[in-house]
């Protein structure tokens, strides 16, 4: 029955989509146990990052074979951009991959968005939660939001439709990478960071992007792009001027590799309104930064101000810019319809069907 269910659901034949998403992560296996092989072969440094290149180009490639729009847009993001990353780091051996680690250990490091907890500091005690939601509540809440536009998205205006789009982005997200969590954190036996801190409670744009949303990304773009390019214009420009060019081109890798993500999903041309919509936000970084560095303690105001004013910045020109190229290209309407075939998959496994 659950199978009949997803023969009925997919535009394409599941078989055929099924074997093909196999078959991917299959090379992504082999191409990370060529890399963990490489690297006790071959010293850290640019030649070992000559001999990554055909993976690079590999986990460029793969997500192309696929047609469904959410495991494409999920194979890009774990390979092609944050898998990617990682390797380029271990190239120069650094970053969270490490030749000592064993194979398994590598591997799901390397293919999963996860990172090992550290201690926490007694300085810095985690504040109580404002929605302590865990990964089940999530999904629930995720697949009544699901069924919401699915049955009266033509009755909600465009705004709340937009609106939704962006807590279900919020859901779908932490929901994956929580999931990840779970699988990489039971095999290897630690336990992991959390994708995100409640980024609806950021008082500011650096507390939404630096320690709030998609912590993931955060980590892995201060390692790959913001510390080595500030390390490097400091010997050029002031510090605050190193520091503020590198969080621009934090902003801007971000934009791109997101452009990439769409283009994979769509596979339409990119108009770069996704990659404006970072840069955007990098700039308001650097200058919020600015103010408070300047201004100090006279630039502090209630949360009850800031964290409206940060979270409706970051949904508004969400509406303008990050939301649009999906629409117009009806990568949304083919992922609730994915989505609603996963749902209905689940339920009928756990029905005994």
């Amino acid at each position: 029955m659950a199978i009949a269910i997803l023969q009925e659901r997919l535009p394409i034949k599941m078989e055929d989509e099924g074997m093909v998403l196999l078959k991917v992560w299959l090379i992504i296996l082999i191409s990370l146990s060529y890399s963990y092989l490489t690297s006790s072969k071959i010293p850290s440094g640019k030649l070992r990052l000559l001999f990554l290149l055909p993976v690079f180009t590999l986990h460029s490639l793969l997500p192309l074979s696929l047609s469904s729009t959410l495991p494409t847009g999920i194979t890009a993001f774990f390979i092609t951009w944050l898998a990617n990353f990682k390797l380029l780091l271990f190239s120069f051996n650094l970053g969270p991959l490490s030749p000592s680690l064993s194979l398994p250990k590598f591997i799901l490091t390397a293919a999963f968005p996860v990172k090992i907890k550290g201690s926490p500091s007694p300085l810095n005690p985690k504040p109580t939660k404002i929605l302590p939601l865990n990964l089940w509540s999530k999904a629930l809440i995720f697949a009544i939001l699901v069924a919401l536009c699915d049955h009266h998205k033509s009755t909600l205006p465009q705004w709340a439709v937009l609106g939704v789009y962006c807590a279900m982005l919020y859901l779908f997200i932490d929901v994956i990478l929580g999931v990840s969590n779970m699988i990489v954190g039971s095999t290897i036996g630690v336990e992991l960071e959390p994708p995100s801190d409640e980024p609806y409670a950021a008082t500011s744009l650096q507390d939404f992007w630096g320690r709030r949303w998609n912590l993931m990304v955060t980590d892995t773009l201060r390692y790959t792009v913001y510390l080595p390019l500030r390390v490097f214009l400091s010997k050029y420009l002031g510090k605050a001027s190193a520091s503020a060019a590198a969080i621009a081109t934090s902003f801007l890798v971000s934009g791109l590799m997101h452009e990439l993500i769409f283009y994979y999903m769509s596979r339409v041309r990119p108009t770069w309104e996704v990659t404006w919509f970072f840069v955007l936000h990098g700039l308001c970084v650097v200058v919020e930064v600015a103010l408070k560095r300047a201004l100090g303690p006279k630039l502090r105001f209630h949360w009850v101000v800031t964290g409206p004013l940060t979270v409706g910045f970051v949904m508004g020109t969400g509406f303008w810019w990050f939301f649009p190229p999906l629409v117009r290209n009806q990568a949304d309407a083919r992922a609730i319809e994915e989505a609603k075939t996963l749902y209905e998959f689940i339920k009928a496994i756990f029905k005994g069907q």
